[in-house]
């Protein structure tokens, strides 16, 4: 066997410039680089540090053969060619990947089994004696690449991937690869910094992968150390002794490494779940004397090393991937920020993300940003220095100026505050103070935030008399009232609900993103709502049930007050609420109407109407809708308000039932969708069509003297003559429409209905 081999390195997408610069230093010679892999050429001791050392790496391939191919029988007997006894005992196990087709192989599985084959057929002995296959943990892991008609064949050396250190057992829900979190730190300047006797501190550390990578890096550790189990422990070509020094060369550096005085790594974590599994994970690398894991929210990160050096702040915060997590992404990025400018000043800073819009929210610039792949999401590495001069929102409040607020706090605090003894501070006449508040530092909005925010609080001022004489708790503030700023927000009591509008094709599609950042920074300030009560959906204007299909499943229910009735929403998991905030007017008419009479409600929802009727006593409630969801959220709408009994909820398809049903009622509200084709109907409903058909069997049902409310949100819906008629109709659209939606008259039409 030769002296020098060609080895294969592989790697996560982004990581090549990284890698050669790094096995080159480990010894790799004629080293070149490719998509996700570096190859050159290197010894067996190379070969081994590799294994080792590599901190970037997945896989160190050995390769075996390269021949050119044209078919799979160009393959099998490529792969047979090889003395194959020189490589495993004929009883071994064997485990094959391929990647890659071409030469009349397509399907990967199909090439593996050939290789499998042509190994196993060269091993055969005339007992019968041959290698299996384990996937597991095989003896020998081969693999084949085919290249434009090449095959090149290697023996895998690492076995199991490389970034699998063994340390981490437990992980969060979206953990960084080991071998991606090393390359970010050494992008951060995280080995200069360690050599320097710096600190690190990671705001957000999930399981502790930042930390224990940093630990090792600087302690000198290897970061494959502690593995047992290598592709080349059963390899007939392994060379022990020379793998045994190479070992104990890189135990006794370890070893030097975490004798010295361990530098200051800690981590913070707000989910009280990961603590311990963090904990545990830093303890299985050997490194619990120099990382320490704490519960902290960002909003309270502030480090403080034994020495007060400087050091590296590093974080990967989560990039966004639910129904509503815009807002609280925002809000987190920009807590970071804060904690940043006004906790770290003079530090470096690394923030590794997958929605670099949010990076830009921060308040600080970047100096230097670098293109990762975190599996198949682009994401960015933003490199930081946090000095003044970068800030380019907010302002950094000097200590003087902190001492000049507490002074000021002290000086107006009021003789009649809480008993003596509760505070430790008393101001300069005797009596006892409160601890000055925590100011948390407000963004400075840029200038469209800023005219964003202006619109609201006008608004906002606008509606503010009919909102205290109304008794109303939830009301829309703002809906496309500036066209750049495409969303409608609602106010829920104390919760924001935010519906962005999916952008005209003619927006550049970064300008829309930046302006909707730009308005969420806004509507906390402006509305006076905690930021973490803002909650964001994107909607498209379109047509169909879309809008009634579950997003998430938080479950977590809100209680509103409209019109002396209490009325359950949920501002998570669907795109609609539970509420129609526009049929306000609708429902406050049909409680001033209900009452002694038989009220029916249908395509009911939440039955929010039904409520509002019961309220206006009404002799007894009727309401129809095809969701089992809707109408137990309706039996608690019901409930919520001691409204259970007279109260029928029937679950079934609007048509149908009205067409087998013979009661008589004195008040019907229809508000149907614009289309329907629930499995569990006959057909499909589509409110233009089947307009005559459904109002027909509604009045059929009414009383003599009844009245039928109908209406609808579709904006191209005109009413059928033939309807006009034949009943008395009054188009009320315009009583319907209460201040908060006057910008927006076409929200829906109604219309009264009655026998001529």
């Amino acid at each position: 066997m030769s002296d020098r081999f060609e080895l294969f390195l592989t790697c996560p997408k982004g990581l090549e410039g990284l890698l050669i610069e790094e096995a080159v230093g480990l010894g790799l010679e004629e080293a070149r680089e490719h998509t996700s892999a570096v190859r050159g050429m290197a010894t067996m001791e190379t070969a081994y540090r590799l294994c080792l050392w590599s901190r970037l790496a997945n896989r160190v391939l050995l390769v075996l053969k390269r021949f050119p191919m044209k078919d799979a029988e160009d393959l099998y007997h490529g792969v047979l060619d090889i003395e194959w006894q020189d490589h495993m005992l004929n009883d071994g196990t064997l485990a094959v990947e391929f990647s890659g087709h071409g030469s009349g192989i397509d399907n990967t599985h199909f090439g593996a089994l050939k290789v499998k084959d042509a190994i196993v057929d060269k091993l055969r002995t005339p007992q019968g004696d041959r290698p299996s296959i384990d996937k597991l943990n095989p003896d020998l892991r081969i693999h084949l690449r085919l290249d434009r008609g090449e095959a090149i064949l290697s023996l895998d050396l690492s076995g199991h991937s490389l970034h699998q250190r063994g340390y981490r057992l437990q992980q969060g829900a979206a953990p960084l690869k080991e071998n991606l979190a090393a390359a970010i730190l050494i992008r951060s300047g995280w080995p200069r910094i360690a050599a320097e006797g710096g600190a690190l501190a990671d705001p957000m550390c999930g399981v502790g992968t930042f930390l224990v990578e940093a630990a090792m890096i600087a302690a000198d550790m290897a970061p494959n150390l502690r593995r047992e189990q290598w592709g080349f422990t059963a390899w007939l070509g392994h060379v022990p002794a020379l793998w045994k020094k190479l070992h104990e060369e890189a135990t006794e550096r370890a070893a030097a490494g975490l004798a010295k005085p361990p530098l200051w790594i800690r981590g913070y974590e707000a989910d009280p779940r990961l603590i311990q599994p963090g904990r545990n994970n830093v303890e299985r690398a050997g490194l619990s004397e120099w990382i320490k894991i704490y519960q902290g929210e960002v909003a309270t990160f502030e480090p403080r090393p034994d020495q007060n050096q400087k050091g590296l702040v590093i974080c990967n915060p989560p990039y966004g991937e639910r129904l509503g997590d815009e807002a609280s992404l925002l809000y987190l990025y920009q807590n970071l920020g804060e904690r940043l400018r006004q906790a770290c000043l003079n530090w470096e800073a690394a923030v590794f993300t997958g929605a670099p819009d949010l990076g830009k929210r921060m308040g600080i610039r970047s100096h230097k940003q670098y293109s990762f792949w975190n599996g198949a999401l682009p994401c960015k590495l933003l490199l930081i220095k946090v000095t003044p001069d970068q800030f380019v929102t907010g302002e950094r409040r000097t200590p003087e100026q902190r001492q000049i607020e507490r002074e000021q706090a002290e000086s107006d605090a009021p003789s009649n505050i809480e008993a003596p003894g509760k505070y430790e501070k008393y101001n300069k006449n005797g009596n006892p103070i409160k601890p000055a508040p925590v100011v948390i530092e407000q963004p400075r909005l840029s200038e469209g935030g800023q005219m964003f925010a202006n619109r609201l609080q006008k608004n906002l001022k606008a509606l503010g008399k009919w909102v205290k004489r109304e008794g109303i708790d939830c009301y829309r503030v703002y809906d496309a009232d500036m066209p750049e700023y495409s969303m409608a927000i609602d106010l829920y009591h104390d919760w924001v609900h935010v519906q962005e509008y999916a952008a005209p094709k003619s927006i550049d599609p970064e300008k829309a993103s930046a302006r909707m950042f730009d308005a969420l920074a806004a509507i906390p300030q402006a509305l006076n709502i905690d930021k973490n009560r803002v909650v964001v959906k994107r909607r498209e204007r379109q047509s169909g049930t879309k809008q009634y299909e579950r997003q998430s499943a938080q479950g977590k229910f809100n209680e509103v007050n409209e019109g002396g009735v209490k009325l359950l929403v949920n501002l998570t998991d669907y795109l609609d609420t539970g509420l129609f905030l526009d049929h306000r007017p609708m429902r406050m008419r049909i409680q001033k109407e209900a009452a002694g009479k038989r009220f029916l409600n249908l395509y009911c929802y939440t039955a929010t109407a039904s409520v509002h009727a019961a309220k206006g006593g009404a002799r007894s409630t009727t309401s129809v809708d095809l969701s089992k969801t809707y109408l137990d959220w309706a039996r608690r709408n019901l409930s919520l308000n001691g409204f259970s009994d007279k109260n029928r909820l029937e679950q079934g398809d609007v048509m149908a039932w009205l067409d087998a049903c013979r009661d008589e009622y004195d008040l019907i509200f229809i508000d149907p969708p614009t289309f329907s084709n629930s499995k569990r109907m006959e057909g499909i409903f589509d409110v233009q069509r089947d307009q005559v058909q459904l109002i027909d069997l509604a009045m059929a049902r009414l009383a003599p003297g009844g009245v039928l409310y109908f209406s609808n949100n579709f904006r191209k819906f005109t009413l059928e003559e033939n309807l006009t008629e034949r009943y008395a109709v009054e188009e009320i659209t315009a009583q319907t429409i209460d201040p908060d939606f006057a910008r927006n008259g076409k929200i829906h039409r109604a219309w009264k209905i009655t026998a001529r």
